[in-house]
């Protein structure tokens, strides 16, 4: 019996920024130290970097200057997602970080074991309402032992690695928490123009985008301020028209645009910033 060909699934990719990974622990913090410059940050960035890049389902904005966008984005409200260009910001710390040597001495062998512990903590932030969507801690552990017998075998020494290997095996078990949090919610995009020239939205061949594409458009719900944290909490939108991709432009992640035309509704054309246009779910 012959399969019925299976469809292709498309996977919109959602732009997202590593914003900082700071080290909260007073590990490897001597008198030289600089928190612009820390090793342990910059190896949880590589490799939380590293293993969302392997999914294939996100585009890694660069992360200069992140924590000044930041600020602006606290002081923007919810017009950050302008600033920052991504859809999602990540925002990481090392929370937990110990190295300890453990020896045993026998008559013709001696043992020794190195251990890392990593205690790593994530927030993820959805940029167009600045709302923390996600939040979570995991530690990891790595470790590695050597044996010599009557002064034979591989001598330990210090083994730089296991740092490596402590905060990915933390990483690793936050990823697929984070990875579902940005696909379960839908991908959307932003007006750039509407004019004579046409309507160009962001977004291209880069984020998943094809011609012919339609997708809804969304007027924004209202705004109102959460009592309890102050927070602006934007109501649900409501869908007041489709658009189809006619063209697209753009060689990178960062300039990619589409012209699109709208096969049902209107919006006004002076007021871009009150709509996005959202995935279709089916």
């Amino acid at each position: 019996q012959i399969q019925p060909a299976q469809q292709e699934v498309q996977v919109l990719k959602r732009k997202v920024a590593i914003a900082r990974f700071s080290n909260e622990t007073e590990y490897a913090k001597g008198v030289f130290y600089n928190k612009e410059n820390d090793p342990l940050g910059r190896q949880a960035v590589d490799i939380l970097s590293t293993k969302l890049a392997a999914s294939e389902k996100f585009i890694l904005l660069e992360r200069q200057d992140m924590d000044k966008i930041l600020e602006e984005m606290k002081i923007a409200g919810n017009e950050g997602f302008q600033k920052v260009g991504a859809d999602y910001l990540i925002v990481g710390s090392i929370t937990e970080f110990g190295r300890k040597n453990v020896g045993d001495v026998n008559a013709f062998s001696r043992t020794k074991t190195q251990t890392v512990q990593a205690g790593v903590s994530v927030r993820l932030i959805d940029v167009s309402t600045g709302q923390i969507i996600y939040s979570e801690e995991a530690k990891g552990e790595a470790e590695t032992t050597n044996k010599t017998v009557m002064g034979f075998g591989e001598r330990t020494d210090y083994d730089a690695t296991l740092s490596d290997k402590a905060i990915s095996a933390a990483i690793s078990k936050l990823v697929e928490n984070i990875i579902n949090n940005c696909m379960d919610r839908p991908w959307k995009s932003y007006f750039l123009s509407y004019d004579e020239n046409g309507i160009i939205i962001s977004g291209g061949k880069s984020q998943g985008i094809k011609l012919g594409d339609t997708y809804e458009v969304v007027e924004k719900g209202k705004s109102v301020k959460n009592p309890q944290t102050g927070m602006l909490i934007e109501l649900p939108g409501k869908t007041i028209g489709k658009i189809k991709v006619d063209y697209m432009a753009g060689d990178n992640p960062q300039n990619e645009f589409s012209m699109v035309s709208f096969q049902e509704g209107e919006i006004d054309k002076n007021n871009l910033n009150n709509y996005y246009i959202k995935e279709i779910i089916k």
